[in-house]
């Protein structure tokens, strides 16, 4: 079989028929049509079928596609393990980081991938989860990090790779409570409350908890960066949540004390790639350490990554 007309006919059902195909690959769509014709005379077997003036995948079509999606899918990763591979100069790893996810967090898990001894040059984008994924389906990222699996809403070939999880930690200012602790976790529906952003992993899992536990806050403010939430917290506007893995460097910021934790609500944190097996030596990095679990890594109460291979959220 020829592999320049097996990629011919996957890009014509990639792209949704020859005219498109042709002009993705800068050639005719008789050229197009020719190499698929030509394909199909070798296998002895149709994959198209026309509809009008659309086309169809045949059934031998659809199994045509899924072992040519895998097959161009490893073509990729080869060219990005070879792309990074040391050749006398610092390699370089393009990595986004979901905004949701908070900054010391990106830090911790992205801190092994810079080696002094093999130097690095990390390239960081912070951006909404769906905008990376679409950035690292095209190759110009090689990981994102975010605070939950790949959407189901999002249709981006790539693979999941859990690197570990933490609890939940409640914490409010002094200068909130007037001189008294209150009881935990009657006060998170007495207290003002900031919450996380709409996107965040720690928004969604703190308002089931809040609805299991029969709580209904007042809601004093919202906010996409975690710094900026600590900051008002801070300033004793209102009660908000953490990881607890990243706690005593949110109380450091502070007059602040922990009204409570919730360690049966777990946060987990992903490194997301197009790779089945992780090639990219950062990535590798990255995956080990987190082998760990956070807590070694500079937190607390966080569990590391459990042994086993990455979700195909595909």
């Amino acid at each position: 079989m020829n592999l320049k007309h097996l990629f011919y006919f996957w890009k014509t059902a990639r792209s949704g028929g020859v005219v498109k195909a042709g002009e993705a690959l800068h050639v005719t769509p008789q050229t197009i049509s020719g190499q698929i014709r030509l394909l199909e005379d070798s296998l002895d077997t149709q994959l198209f079928a026309r509809d009008g003036r659309a086309l169809e995948l045949t059934p031998a079509g659809r199994l045509a596609m899924e072992y040519a999606d895998e097959m161009f899918s490893l073509s990729a990763e080869l060219e990005q393990a070879l792309r990074h591979y040391p050749k006398g100069r610092p390699v370089e790893f393009r990595v986004g980081v979901s905004d949701a996810v908070p900054k010391s967090i990106a830090y911790r898990l992205l801190r092994p991938a810079v080696d002094p001894a093999d130097p690095v040059r990390i390239i960081c984008r912070e951006w909404r989860l769906d905008r990376l994924l679409t950035e690292l389906a095209i190759h110009k990222l090689d990981l994102v990090i975010a605070d939950s699996p790949i959407p189901p809403s999002v249709d981006v070939r790539a693979y999941n790779h859990r690197l570990g999880e933490s609890g939940l930690s409640f914490v409010a200012a002094r200068s909130l409570l007037g001189g008294q602790v209150p009881a935990f976790p009657a006060c998170m529906g007495e207290l003002p409350t900031l919450l996380p952003g709409e996107d965040s992993a720690i928004r969604r899992k703190f308002e089931d908890w809040l609805d299991r536990k029969r709580l209904r806050p007042r809601i004093v403010g919202e906010f996409d960066d975690t710094a900026l939430m600590t900051a008002f917290g801070c300033a004793g506007v209102g009660a908000f949540v953490v990881p607890t893995a990243i706690e005593l460097e949110t109380l450091a910021a502070g007059d602040l004390i922990v009204l409570g934790r919730a360690e049966e609500v777990r946060i987990e944190y992903y490194a997301i790639s197009v790779e089945r097996r992780l090639t990219h030596p950062c990535v590798l990095a990255i995956s080990d350490a987190a082998k760990s679990g956070l807590a070694a890594m500079g937190g607390g109460g966080v569990v590391g990554i459990q042994e086993g291979g990455p979700t195909d959220a595909t």
